[in-house]
């Protein structure tokens, strides 16, 4: 089995989901007791947060390559940021260690094609929502990504910092996020990205008749397939 490591704590929500669900599929496929050799590296979130809001991007970057060079000393075969703002500095952490770092942006697109669906809508921080290191992944590939208005996104970004980051789960944000979910089925998309590590802790398939590709499950996904390679 290979080793996997994650950088995680953006926020710790959503960090436990990696942790918890990577071991659950890998004791699924394998039986018994077996579960996933992981490797935790876990940031400090409110310094993190703190570089996105001030656009001290290089300084977010610095931070989190030194954990992936942490991970790799730790014997990582591949590494897994665990959120999906910041692989906004994704090259400054792939150019710090030798391991492949799995792109959260990649795997989804990978998803995308396999179900053939060439326009999505997105959903996330307001961050992933309006800068391209996102969204130009996805449309390298082939699709093409709508995202929701100016109010809408502000809302989803007030929710995900303001609620989600902290456990709170609302019944009316939830209905709020599913109406915006309508909307951009309404625009053209033939399935909307929950693009935020911690929309799954709050909207789920069963809550709408939208095609939902949630970034976390995908993720954790590709990580179990790479732990378990031959």
């Amino acid at each position: 089995m290979k080793k996997i490591g994650l950088i995680g704590g953006m926020s710790y929500e959503s960090t436990i989901a990696y942790y918890q669900l990577i071991n659950k599929k890998i004791n699924e496929r394998l039986g018994g007791l077996n579960s996933g050799e992981i490797l935790l590296s876990s940031v400090n979130f409110e310094h993190i947060e703190e570089c996105q809001r001030l656009d001290k991007w290089d300084e977010a970057g610095e931070i989190l390559a030194a954990h992936a060079r942490i991970l790799q000393r730790g014997g990582a075969d591949a590494i897994f940021i665990c959120t999906n703002t910041m692989h906004k500095v994704y090259d400054a952490v792939q150019s710090a260690v030798s391991v492949p770092v799995v792109h959260i942006a990649t795997a989804t697109l990978k998803e995308l094609k396999r179900c053939d669906i060439d326009k999505v809508g997105l959903l996330g921080t307001i961050y992933t929502m309006s800068e391209p290191f996102y969204k130009d992944e996805l449309m390298r590939g082939g699709v093409e990504v709508i995202t929701p208005n100016a109010d809408e996104m502000k809302l989803v970004n007030d929710v995900i910092f303001d609620e989600l980051c902290h456990g709170e789960i609302s019944p009316a944000s939830k209905q709020k996020f599913l109406s915006i979910i309508v909307n951009l089925k309404a625009c053209g998309a033939k399935g909307v990205i929950l693009g935020c590590t911690e929309i799954g802790l709050l909207v789920a398939q069963k809550d709408t008749d939208a095609r939902l590709f949630d970034t976390t499950l995908i993720h954790i996904s590709e990580a179990v397939n790479l732990a378990l390679a031959q």
